[in-house]
């Protein structure tokens, strides 16, 4: 069975296709963390040394569109999102949002900017107050903004958020707290504090990982519905390329700080070029027990962010690397539409 026929049982979560007007243009990012050294060895160190947490990072997020950021632990993945949305600083290249820079957003330009960008955080229990009511949680944006004009506008449009994110009827939920409801609940409650200021992006960072198996479906289809309501753009970041698989339009998958593929969903799925890419798809599960698929098991740990290695970087761990693997930084190769790898053996 070849891995075209095996992805084509894919559940289509998607309602719509991406409009194909640019939303995001970001260019050569870069975000080095530098590394605290002791008095001693500070002293006596030649060159600074810096986590390269995103190293030279170059794509487009189109508008309406769900890209999904996939790798590893230590990719990059969720500090590309948190920096497009400003909660860390880029220390080189440029995000252009609408075609203005977000890094010379201040004062004025970016509480606008905030307004417009939101985040879904990975853990409910943990990313809403426990001491503040579901009404609080979900009307602070609108407070801390200053949105409504009037007490009435404000509560109708949390009433509006927490009902559409599906907690219904949503004056039952208004002034529970957090402990009294479940974790698909409190994620509910984290996508309608993020909705509630009618936002052009979001960046839902691993929404689902701390939810059952059972509700991760019930919480990706509410995304989607979200999305073509709002006509909000997402990026969905997570390390598992299945779940990838059946809610986004578009993939980049990263490693060690780097997107080393982006394309389409289904042609880098059918057809991945990546030799990072075929590992990460040979584990996805199929719905045919009797299907045989070669898994491709990397070697070894990755690289210290610290210590990148030379050449491709993923040439220690590659089981397609040649010698001048170890030599060259591949650039880019257009496989064709919308598809790119980055790697020495495509021709």
């Amino acid at each position: 069975m070849t891995m075209a026929t095996e992805q084509s049982e894919r559940p289509d979560l998607k309602l719509a296709p991406e409009t194909g007007e640019v939303l995001f243009d970001i260019k050569d990012l870069e975000v080095y963390f530098p590394i605290q050294q002791g008095f001693f060895k500070s002293m006596v160190a030649t060159e600074k040394k810096y986590v390269k947490a995103v190293d030279h990072v170059t794509f487009q997020i189109k508008k309406g569109e769900i890209l999904a950021l996939v790798g590893e632990s230590g990719c990059g993945k969720t500090t590309t999102g948190r920096t497009l949305l400003r909660l860390e600083d880029a220390t080189g290249g440029e995000i252009i949002y609408k075609g203005k820079p977000v890094q010379k957003f201040s004062g004025k330009e970016l509480r606008e900017y905030r307004k417009k960008a939101q985040i879904i955080f990975q853990d409910p229990y943990n990313s809403i107050n426990p001491k503040q009511t579901i009404f609080d949680i979900v009307a602070e944006p609108l407070e801390v903004n200053n949105v409504c004009s009037s007490e009435r506008e404000k509560e109708d449009r949390v009433i509006t958020a927490i009902s559409e994110a599906g907690l219904r009827p949503a004056t039952e939920y208004l002034y529970r707290y957090p402990h009294e409801l479940s974790g698909g609940q409190r994620q509910r409650v984290c996508i309608a504090g993020a909705t509630v200021l009618d936002p052009d992006v979001i960046v839902a960072d691993e929404p689902v990982a701390s939810l059952d198996v059972s509700i991760r479906n019930d919480i990706l289809k509410l995304m989607v519905e979200e999305k073509e309501k709002l006509g909000v753009t997402y990026i969905f970041i997570t390390h598992d390329l299945s779940l990838a698989w059946v809610i986004s339009d578009r993939i980049a998958v990263m490693y060690l700080g780097r997107i080393v593929e982006i394309g389409d969903t289904e042609e880098v799925v059918a057809n991945p070029r990546h030799p990072y890419t075929k590992a990460l798809i040979s584990v996805i599960p199929v719905p045919d027990p009797l299907a045989k698929r070669e898994h491709v098991i990397l070697k070894g740990e990755t690289p210290n962010p610290v210590d990148i290695p030379s050449g491709c970087r993923f040439h220690p761990r590659c089981p397609e690397a040649i010698d001048v693997c170890s030599e060259i930084d591949p650039e880019d190769v257009h496989i064709g539409g919308d598809h790119y790898a980055a790697c020495l053996r495509i021709k």
